[in-house]
């Protein structure tokens, strides 16, 4: 089994997120890669289906948050997309694909989602949309499954902001309300020179806690920047969350890391 160094997790603890070079070879990416192609392949989205996925508070309640199609997608295979029509094919408009990928068998078979992204995430704590009750630790895993570069969408951060606490809840509305969901607080502003960019080689595991503030900027280049993300929750003295937009359902719990 692979540890933290102490400076390792002293400097995770530091800034609230921590890059791991390496963590999968290429060949494993390529796998990975080759799996999310086959599932691509077989796409079949309805017109009226077709969600933009996005971090903005306003187009979230407007889009995903207002359709079955985003709240029921936690064990289900799921695609988000660029905003507009079609311009190039389907498959290169995918902004992401989730939330239910842990039903695929491939490697790592983890819930989580896989990122094609063009479109800017804007700044964001994860655990504004995954929380227990009481607030439990959510660690998210970041891979890249190709080179993110600071001109393809490379992760930024705030280093040390996620001692700050969560700023805002996305919630589920009462069921038969539109929109679907609502958010408890708000997004603060934040200074653009605050963030640190953090390029990463193909390969590379990305370490995000929670609370800390990040993005990434749109992806104005010619080369895509794929990754697989997934989260873990704490579990023991927690209950999660109904309020959450994503629930576990009797096919499809959450897994346990650990018993």
């Amino acid at each position: 089994m692979v540890y933290l160094s102490p400076s390792q997790l002293q400097k995770f603890q530091e800034d609230g997120f921590l890059v791991l070079e390496g963590f999968l070879s290429a060949d494993e990416c390529v796998t990975m890669q080759e799996r999310i192609s086959e599932i691509v392949a077989k796409m079949d989205v309805p017109l009226h289906c077709r969600t933009e996925f996005s971090t903005q508070e306003e187009e979230q309640l407007k889009a995903q948050g207002s359709t079955d199609y985003f709240l029921s997608s936690g064990d289900k295979i799921r695609f988000f997309f660029e905003k507009g029509n079609f311009l190039v094919p389907p498959e290169k408009s995918i902004n992401k694909i989730g939330h239910g990928l842990g039903q695929e068998s491939w490697p790592p078979d983890a819930r989580g989602g896989a990122e094609y992204v063009h479109l800017q995430v804007t700044p964001h704590q994860d655990a504004s949309f995954l929380y227990t009750e009481p607030l439990g630790r959510v660690l998210g895993m970041w891979i890249a499954l190709e080179d993110a570069t600071l001109e393809n969408g490379c992760l930024w951060f705030i280093p040390g902001s996620h001692t700050s606490g969560v700023s805002r809840r996305m919630v589920r509305a009462p069921a038969g309300s539109a929109p679907g969901t609502s958010f408890l607080g708000s997004e603060p502003a934040r200074e653009n020179s605050l963030f640190v960019p953090t390029p990463v080689r193909r390969g590379a595991l990305v370490l995000i806690h929670g609370e800390v503030v990040h993005k990434s900027e749109q992806n104005l280049s010619d080369h895509s920047r794929q990754a697989y993300t997934f989260h873990l929750m704490e579990a023991s003295g927690t209950v999660w969350s109904p309020e959450n937009w994503l629930q576990p359902t009797a096919e499809l719990p959450f897994p346990p890391l650990y018993t």
